[in-house]
C-alpha cells in the first residue's frame, strides 16, 4: 500500500491523519486490495458487502440497471474516493446498485466492522476516522440531492443545462471538463444518447455553449436558461 500512500492521504476518509498514523491504521484495519479490468464488476446489485471500497487507481461507476438492461450511472468514484460505505454500514442489506471499473482500477477494501469499532490498542486516530466517515456520508447525501435536481427537469435540454451550469459553478469557470463521455453522460442524466447529442448540437448552434469531447465552454448567462 505504500505506493498509494499519497492517494490514501488525499481521501476524505483519512483527512487530518498524518502519514505515520495512516500506515499504522492500515495495519489495524487489515486492508486488502485488488486490480480490476475496464468494465469488470467490483460489486453487483443483490450482493451483500461488509467492506468499504477506496479507489487507489482508475475510476469506478456506481450504476443501476433495470431488468431490460437500461443503465443509469448514479455517481463516479475517482482515486481517493470511497464507495459502498452505506451498504457496508447496514449489515445484510443487499446492494441496489452495482460498482464497475470505468477503466483499469485498483481498489482497497476495508472491513467496516474494523472501521467502526475502536481497536484494542485504542488508536487515537480511530475517532477521527469515524468522524470522517460520517462527513463523507453527509456529503454524498448532498450530492444525491443535487442529482435529483437534474433528474426532475422536464426535458433533455433542461437536464443538460442544470448539470453543466452546476459543474461550471463548482469549478468557478465557464470552461471545464466533465468526467463522462457521451454515453456515460446520457446514462447519468437518464436520457437517450441520440437525443442528448442532438440537443448539444442545437445548443452549440444557438451559441449557448461549445464543446470538444468532454470539455465544455458555457456562454455568459447560459446558466440562466435553467
Amino acid at each position: 500500500m505504500r505506493k498509494y500512500l499519497d492517494v490514501i492521504k488525499s481521501s476524505r476518509l483519512f483527512r487530518d491523519i498524518d502519514d505515520g498514523e495512516i500506515e499504522a491504521m492500515l495495519a489495524c484495519l487489515s486492508v486488502s486490495s485488488r486490480n480490476y479490468d475496464k468494465n469488470e464488476f467490483i460489486l453487483r446489485a443483490g450482493e451483500r458487502t461488509r467492506s468499504i471500497g477506496l479507489v487507489l487507481e482508475g475510476r469506478v461507476h456506481i450504476i443501476k440497471e433495470d431488468f431490460l438492461g437500461n443503465r443509469n450511472i448514479i455517481s463516479e468514484a475517482r482515486a481517493g474516493d470511497i464507495f459502498a460505505e452505506s451498504y457496508a454500514c447496514v449489515p445484510g442489506a443487499p446492494l441496489e446498485v452495482s460498482a464497475a471499473a470505468a477503466e483499469p482500477a485498483c481498489i482497497m477494501f476495508m472491513d467496516v466492522s474494523r472501521v467502526l469499532t475502536v481497536c484494542g490498542s485504542a488508536c487515537a486516530f480511530h475517532a477521527r476516522l469515524m468522524r470522517n466517515l460520517l462527513a463523507v456520508l453527509a456529503e454524498k447525501n448532498l450530492k444525491f440531492s443535487e442529482k435529483l435536481t437534474y433528474m426532475t427537469q422536464r426535458s433533455t435540454r433542461r437536464k443538460l443545462l442544470s448539470y453543466l451550469s452546476a459543474e461550471s459553478v463548482r469549478r468557478g469557470a465557464r470552461e471545464f471538463d466533465i468526467p463522462f463521455d457521451r454515453q456515460q453522460l446520457a446514462d447519468y442524466l437518464s436520457v437517450d444518447r441520440s437525443a442528448l447529442s442532438g440537443e448539444l448540437s442545437k445548443m452549440r448552434a444557438e451559441g449557448l455553449l461549445d464543446y470538444r469531447k468532454n470539455r465544455f465552454i458555457l456562454a455568459p448567462g447560459t446558466g440562466d436558461e435553467r
